[in-house]
This record gives structure tokens, C-alpha cells and sequence, in this order.
């Protein structure tokens, strides 16, 4: 049975087949888990964050950032919202981070599913693509198919639960094509420090800044998990590609938060000060009531090598510029990440400079294209991982 063949039933690989599709074209998806779509069940906490009015070059990682840059701009953001406009998702806009109306993920899928069911594309689940020759030609354990064109959205690492096991990777490495080392990306941060058994389960606002081998190389803030292997929340995820590709070359890595962005140092000197005056009989841990989480409070009070229950009025200036050099530049030296199955996303994958922007063609291989996260190409927190999909899935499935 000859046509277009899409290797992942995921989002790009659903997004690719309606747009093939659209066109005419007979289209199969061949999808290795019993049902299509589950990845797109998961994002958004269950709501799915379809994509996000903010575009910015920043926003999408990779060895060329200009790749996807380009891929976005022929099926921007505009493009995609109006896309599901028109196959049923209303959109719900949270300062520019989009939902469907209904505040439901499965929305999405279902109305991908009922999208591609009308324009006639076929899907076939629990169907384990083993390789793909340069002819074309599908090899499965008990069939073959001839394909006129393949778009090879099998995912990458990332979530390996809902389908992404890195099988498309050994696919493309074996068709001769260059793939960069797959890493968790928006995922947690580990650490050795033993504190961070205190401090499981404290969130707080907080400024990040990542260091390679002493040089800053990325900063966020926003609301940190503290866990009892380390580091989690938002701000933390969105630095991890980079600490995961540091600690993969051996690079000493060190996440440094501060704990009270809204103050300088100056400031919150003066703060202690004041409540040192105001009742001199208050403990340090006291001081810091209403300020900061007592627990957190409490570590770093320890780790200032200071007493939690030592009198206000005996504690000396260079103890107080002490504490407060902890709070506002506390050092945590990251040893790993966790594991794909604890990531959103992957880095790495299928080197962009084997593809065509426009067209997401393989430059080694005439007829077969690549779509989703199985390109070196991911997104930061807030949908744009999955405006990548819709968008290499557009320009795959149109160029096929």
C-alpha cells in the first residue's frame, strides 16, 4: 500500500497528516502505542497550553536557533489559533498563554482525531516501525509498506510513558542523519546538598542564575520548588537544558537564588537592623517572621554558621552582611538532572543543518521529512514546544 506514511501519532505527527491530508494526499499514521495524541493529554497540567502570543527567538532552544525561528514564521502563532478556530478550539487567553475554552487537553486531541478522521487519514496504533530504508520502504516485524513520502514525528525522549522511547532517533541515525546528544530538558535539578531534606516541599519567589565554569549563562525568576533532591519550579526548568548540556562535557555547574529579589542587600540589612532596635530580645530565626518561610528561614541561618536561636542584640555585623550574602546569592551546586521520565521535553536530536527549513526535508534523503520533537529543537515553558509541532508539522505535511 503505497502514500504518505507519518511514523507518531504525537502532535506534530497528527498536525503533518491533516495538512498532507488537506492536500489530497493519502495519508497513514503509524503509531507505536495502543492510542494517538497521549503526550497532548498531559500538557498544561491536563489543560493543554497550546501556544503562546509571545514569539520571541529566545524562546526556542537548539545548535541553530534560526531554524526554528524560520519554521515558525511560515505557520506563526496567528496561523495556529486560527487553524483551531476553525476545527473547534475557542481559545482562552491568560496573559498571552493559550488554552482551549473548555480548559480541557483532551479537547485538542479529540478535535485533531475528528479533523483527520474527515479528511481521511488513516491511523494505525500499536504499529512498531523497526527501520526505514533509503527507498522508502517501512519494515515492520510482520509487514512492509512502500512509501511515497515519510514524515518521522516519533518524538524524542521525553515522557517515554506516553510514547517517546527515542526509537525515531535510532530510525534517522541509522538513515545516516546526525543526532545530537538527546538531553532532559524542562525537568529538575538534583543536587548533593543534604538541606534540601529540610527544605522539601517549600515554594518561593525567587531569582535563578545558572553558572557554567563561573560564567552566567542563563537567568529566570519566578515561584522555586525546593525538594529533597533540589530544585524544581518554572524558573528552574526553563534553565535546565543548559545545565543539562554543561554536566553531559563535564562543566561544573552552580544554580545561584536569591531569595528576596524585591530587596537589595542594602535593604534588607537595614530591615534586620530595624527589627534588631525594635525588640533586641528577638531571636534571628524571629526576625525573620512574615519575611521569609521558617524553614527556609531556619537553613539559612544554619548555613550562615549562625544560631537560629541567638538573641538579635548579639549578633555582630559582619554575622548580619553574612546571612544576608546567603540569602541573596545562595550557591547550590548542581551534580544532575532527573531522568527523560521526569522531563517535558528533550534537547538535542536530529541536527537542523540536515534539514530544510521551508520544507523540514531531510537533505540526505529525497522524500522523507521530520517533524515535532525528534528535531534538535525545544521550546521554553508556556506552548511553545507545542507551537513547534503545529509548525514543523505544517511545513512537513504541506511540502510532502
Amino acid at each position: 500500500m503505497s502514500g504518505i506514511y507519518i511514523v507518531g501519532g504525537g502532535a506534530s505527527g497528527l498536525f503533518a497528516a491533516i495538512c498532507a491530508a488537506r492536500r489530497n494526499k493519502k495519508v497513514t499514521i503509524l503509531e507505536h502505542k495502543d492510542k494517538p495524541g497521549k503526550k497532548i493529554l498531559a500538557t498544561g497540567n491536563g489543560k493543554c497550553n497550546y501556544t503562546n502570543l509571545v514569539q520571541k527567538e529566545e524562546c526556542y532552544r537548539s545548535s541553530n536557533p534560526a531554524f526554528a525561528g524560520e519554521v515558525i514564521r511560515a505557520f506563526d502563532v496567528n496561523a495556529t489559533v486560527d487553524f483551531f478556530k476553525e476545527i473547534g478550539i475557542y481559545p482562552l487567553d491568560r496573559n498571552g498563554y493559550l488554552y482551549p475554552n473548555s480548559g480541557q487537553a483532551a479537547s485538542v486531541l479529540e478535535v485533531l482525531l475528528l479533523e483527520a478522521e474527515r479528511t481521511g487519514v488513516t491511523i494505525e496504533c500499536n504499529a512498531h516501525v523497526q527501520k526505514i530504508d533509503k527507498n522508502l520502504a517501512i519494515y515492520m516485524a510482520d509487514r512492509k509498506y512502500q512509501a511515497e513520502g515519510i514524515i518521522l514525528a516519533a518524538g524524542g525522549k521525553a515522557a517515554p510513558a506516553h510514547g517517546s522511547d527515542g526509537s525515531g532517533l535510532s530510525i534517522a541515525r541509522e538513515l545516516g542523519h546526525n543526532i545530537l546528544t538527546p538531553l532532559p530538558a524542562l525537568v529538575q535539578l538534583k543536587s548533593g546538598e543534604k538541606y534540601f531534606k529540610t527544605l522539601s516541599g517549600v515554594r518561593t519567589e525567587a531569582e535563578v542564575r545558572l553558572f557554567i565554569d563561573k560564567q552566567m549563562k542563563a537567568f529566570e525568576k519566578g515561584e522555586v520548588l525546593l525538594a529533597d533532591y533540589g530544585l524544581s519550579g518554572i524558573p528552574v526548568m526553563q534553565i535546565s537544558r543548559y545545565a543539562a548540556e554543561a554536566l553531559s562535557r563535564g562543566s561544573k555547574v552552580t544554580a545561584v537564588l536569591d531569595f528576596l529579589p524585591f530587596l537589595s542587600k542594602e535593604e534588607l540589612k537595614e530591615m534586620l537592623y530595624f527589627r534588631l532596635k525594635r525588640n533586641a530580645k528577638e531571636t534571628l530565626e524571629e526576625a525573620f517572621l512574615g519575611l521569609l518561610n521558617k524553614k527556609l528561614a531556619y537553613v539559612a541561618i544554619k548555613e550562615s554558621k549562625l544560631d537560629p536561636y541567638h538573641r538579635m542584640k548579639d549578633i555582630k555585623d559582619s554575622q548580619l552582611t553574612q546571612l544576608v550574602n546567603q540569602l541573596k546569592e545562595w550557591k547550590v551546586p548542581i551534580t544532575d538532572t532527573h531522568s527523560f521520565e521526569h522531563a517535558q521535553v528533550m534537547a538535542g536530536g536530529i541536527d537542523t543543518k540536515e534539514i530544510n527549513p521551508v520544507s523540514m526535508e531531510s537533505k540526505l534523503i529525497k522524500g522523507l521529512y521530520f517533524a515535532g520533537e525528534i528535531v534538535d529543537v525545544d521550546g521554553t515553558c508556556g506552548g511553545y514546544n507545542l507551537q513547534w509541532a503545529w509548525s514543523s508539522g505544517h511545513a512537513a505535511g504541506t511540502h510532502i
